[in-house]
């Protein structure tokens, strides 16, 4: 029997005993309701600003991409405002009608699957069955790449590219597919969109046509506006006040701590001002400074998880161990950055190897530390920067403060002396060697003494102390350096016991910075106090005595103290000779001071013997060419000028800055020094043409490799302005006396003897100047 009976479901068929069971028909799926919103996307925050700047960078990108899909990472380090940058562009998204809006977070993979089953059961993605996570997931991601309804999808916080492989929303779209998009897209033209929210830089997060958008903080007139704006809506406009910038520099214009130092403004009732106060308190920590609880906003979280948040994450990472203990050190040095040689120091290699504990094998090499340092900049801890050799590696200051406040005060030394050594490593043998990399590290030594405490105090005075010292003073900045040295004067005190030779050492250039700055007075009290605790404490023949003694001398002779100077240069030599020997350095060095003054003091014979006497000892014990035997060679050069000897002069001068620009180079402070002396020989001499054309040279070259304001480039203008009268071109030279005075007072002071001496100078010509009187008839 044959034929087919329908009976409900159940078609039977075929011969009797045969039968082919069929599913039903699946229920007509309910229509779409477009356009779809999900995952909660975040409020933006009061007095949200536009960031015109990073808005334009990122059309710039979305009108060059050229692609169906759009793909961009916001990439940057806590608070900078990343996911409120995403939250504008996702709320424009809705406002202008996109099909399709999703807000994933993606902190974990299972978390970002979730989301896409979730979406992929929402737009009836062909293949979403609602029962497979990874396969309803997959089908999303399928659609995605194949719809053309208008899309914007945002995963935030991704911190593990490597898990996300194969999950990374689609890059590239076919366009076709079910239905038709409605309306246009908020990307003009570019229909799907994904964003991808990111602490994290490097190849794995800018792969697969991502486009990669640095995140940076405020600029200072945004952060301005927000304060100016933030405020008045708490009805607290009165708390504005003439330190609003400041706020925002002190916090370097970070947007998420302007959100929370506006909260403590308004709920404390205090103004700017008492904010700025309020936050440089040391005292205070960030959680007091920055309270996230009163922000009133929808994230808050405590600034110092949000900043070190991927700071774990890049601990796990290679080299494993390392991240936090380079945390530490970046977290000492200046914020506006370092140079990168830094971590290839062996001061840091050598505390990395402690802190990751690898005291045995393997050591932490300098390829390792760069691996180190790369990997805090790949995870937002720091920021490298090519443009600027000298400050290339950078920290946010609010992230460095988070990491200090982090630290474990009983590391805190260790870690303190491990920059201190790195620094110092870096100073180049002279600061004229690479007069950018001096003024760098004589920031980042600055910004290191007063988070160190009196660390680098103990147990006695870093090495670096001195050489930023130094540096200050030999650069010209004398003011500064006077600063500098009371400040460690005050340390040193407080910390060492006070027969400590480190605190001789630090009252001595502080004197010596005191005699710079033109304060001769301060310098001879205080040569005169710490001679006579030397005398009392290492006794009066003690090499450091001797010296002291000297410098003494020496600040007399600045004074025009000339006889005294005298008297104690020529116990100085006695002593010297007697303890050291004729041909000792330090007694070679006496006999020539002891000549400078008696040329001072018109005794030029007697100035002249002596520097024979020294320049043969030098050729002989030292060689003709070494730079103390150049030095001799000029002291005995300026003597036979003084006698008149002035063709002698001219020919030693010649020889010396031959030598000087063969053995030192062409832009050596000693090279210049000497083409300024030849210059000298040249005008008394009577060659005022040759003169003003090596004088020009000069001036160029010390305002181009020192600074204009140079205490060594103003002696120069002021000889070239003499040389100008000299020739007839008196207009020119009173204007350029005029302004080398005005620098003068600006750089030394008012006060300074070289700024008095100009002053005097000037006046003179302009007396002499003035056309005589004529009577009325």
């Amino acid at each position: 029997m044959s034929g087919t009976t329908v009976h409900g479901p159940v078609a039977q068929a075929g011969s009797i005993g045969t039968f082919i069971q069929q599913a039903p028909p699946p229920p007509p799926r309910a229509e779409v309701n477009w356009p779809l919103r999900i995952g909660p996307v975040p409020d933006l925050v009061t007095a949200h600003q536009p960031r015109t700047g990073l808005r334009e960078r990122i059309d710039r990108v979305q009108g060059a991409a050229g692609t169906v899909v759009l793909s961009q990472v916001l990439s940057g380090g806590g608070g900078v405002g990343k996911t409120q940058l995403a939250a504008a562009l996702a709320h424009r998204a809705v406002h202008d009608n996109t099909d399709f809006v999703l807000w994933a977070d993606a902190t974990r993979p299972e978390q970002l699957l979730g989301a896409y089953a979730t979406a992929a059961v929402l737009v009836q993605a062909p293949g979403a069955a609602g029962q497979d996570v990874e396969s309803d997931a997959r089908a999303f991601l399928n659609w995605a790449a194949t719809t053309s309804r208008s899309w914007l999808m945002v995963l935030d916080d991704v911190i593990d590219p490597a898990a996300l492989r194969g999950w990374w929303p689609p890059t590239s779209a076919s366009g076709i597919g079910d239905g038709q998009a409605s309306g246009e897209s908020d990307t003009g033209g570019t229909r799907h969109r994904a964003v991808i929210i990111t602490r994290l830089k490097g190849a794995d997060i800018s792969g697969g046509g991502r486009h990669v958008l640095d995140v940076v903080p405020f600029t200072a007139t945004e952060a301005a506006a927000f304060l100016r704006e933030r405020l008045p809506l708490a009805d607290a406009g009165h708390l504005l006040d003439e330190a609003v910038d400041e706020v925002g520099a002190a916090l370097g214009h970070l947007p998420l701590a302007l959100g929370y130092a506006a909260a403590w403004m308004i709920n404390e009732d205090q103004p700017c001002a008492a904010y700025v106060a309020h936050f440089r308190d040391q005292a205070q920590r960030l959680a007091q400074v920055l309270p996230a609880k009163w922000s009133g906003e929808a994230y808050e979280r405590e600034i110092a998880a949000a900043l070190l948040l991927s700071l774990d994450a890049a601990q796990a990472a290679e080299p494993v161990g390392l991240a936090g203990p380079a945390l530490e050190l970046a977290a000492f040095l200046d914020p506006a950055g370092h140079p990168a040689e830094f971590w290839q120091t062996s001061a840091v290699t050598g505390h990395l190897t402690r802190a990751g504990g690898r005291d045995l094998v393997p050591a932490v090499d300098p390829a390792t530390a760069r691996r180190a340092m790369r990997l805090l900049h790949r995870y937002g801890l720091i920021t490298i920067r090519r443009e600027d050799p000298q400050r290339t590696v950078r920290i946010h200051a609010l992230t460095a403060r988070a990491a200090r406040e982090a630290l474990p005060a009983e590391r805190t030394g260790a870690v303190v002396r491990a920059v201190a050594d790195g620094l110092w490593e870096l100073w180049p043998g002279e600061d004229h060697h690479d007069m950018a990399r001096a003024a760098v590290l004589r920031a980042n030594t600055d910004h290191l003494y007063p988070l160190a405490g009196d660390r680098l105090w103990q147990p006695d005075g870093h090495v670096l102390l001195y050489r930023s010292g130094e540096s200050h003073w030999r650069n010209g900045i004398p003011a500064t350096a006077v600063r500098y040295w009371e400040r460690q004067v005050a340390a040193a005190e407080r910390t060492l016991e006070a027969d400590h030779p480190d605190v001789l050492a630090a009252h001595a250039y502080l004197a010596n910075s005191y005699w710079t700055a033109g304060h001769t007075n301060k310098a001879t009290t205080l040569l005169e106090r710490i001679l006579a605790d030397s005398e009392q404490l290492l006794g009066h023949q003690h090499p450091s005595t001797l010296t002291l003694r000297a410098n003494l001398a020496t600040s007399y002779w600045t004074a025009g103290h000339i006889s005294e100077a005298i008297a104690l240069e020529e116990q100085v030599l006695i002593d010297s000779e007697h303890l050291l020997g004729t041909d000792h350095p330090d007694t070679l060095r006496s006999r020539a001071n002891l000549a400078t003054s008696y040329r001072t003091a018109g005794r030029t014979s007697e100035a002249i013997t002596l520097e024979e006497q020294v320049l043969a000892d030098r050729e002989h014990l030292l060689g003709t060419d070494h730079p103390d035997t150049l030095r001799s060679r000029a002291n005995l050069a300026t003597s036979y000028r003084t006698a008149g000897r002035t063709s002698e002069a001219i020919t030693l001068e010649e020889q010396v800055l031959a030598d000087r620009e063969h053995l030192l180079g062409t832009d050596h402070p000693d090279t210049l020094r000497s083409r300024a002396n030849l210059a000298t020989s040249y005008g008394d001499a009577g060659r005022t043409e040759e003169a003003i054309a090596l004088l020009e040279q000069v001036l160029a070259d010390s305002e181009h490799l020192q600074r204009p304001v140079h205490p060594d480039t103003l002696s120069v203008r002021a000889n070239l302005a003499t040389s100008y009268r000299d020739a007839g071109r008196r207009d020119e030279a009173v204007r350029l006396l005029a302004s080398t005075v005005e620098d003068s007072r600006q750089a030394l002071g008012e006060e300074h003897p070289s700024t008095v001496a100009r002053l005097r100078v000037l006046r003179r010509w302009r007396e002499q100047d003035v056309p005589p009187r004529t009577g009325q008839g």
